[in-house]
């Protein structure tokens, strides 16, 4: 949930950031995004495949991959508005499901 969050975080700054560098004329490399959602599709296949080792629900595992699904369409779109949008809609997904899958081990 925290690496969610800071995702949040970094998506939010990152749109402030480009919006400043546009008006400079700079780009950032999209590589930074690609790298960010492999490094989340490893975290959530071992943190929600854990718990359904752990407790047996896939519930919590299909919901975050569904976030992790829409994590990965955004990257299709353009840099902005809606690629924003929907990567916050995957990351609160991810959340949701690890937040099911903290809850379903008590």
């Amino acid at each position: 949930m925290a690496i969610s969050g800071l995702c949040v975080v970094h998506c939010l700054a990152t749109s402030v950031f480009l919006a400043l560098l546009s008006s400079a004329g700079a780009l950032v490399s999209p590589i930074i995004h690609e790298a960010g959602l492999a490094l989340a599709i490893v975290f959530a296949v071992i943190a929600l495949g854990r718990g359904i080792v752990s407790h047996g629900y896939m519930m919590p595992a299909a919901v975050g991959a569904f976030g992790i699904g829409m994590m990965a369409g955004a990257l299709s779109l353009e840099h902005g508005g809606y690629e924003t949008l929907w990567t916050l809609v995957g990351v609160a997904l991810v959340a949701l499901g690890h937040d099911l899958n903290r809850r379903a081990t008590y």
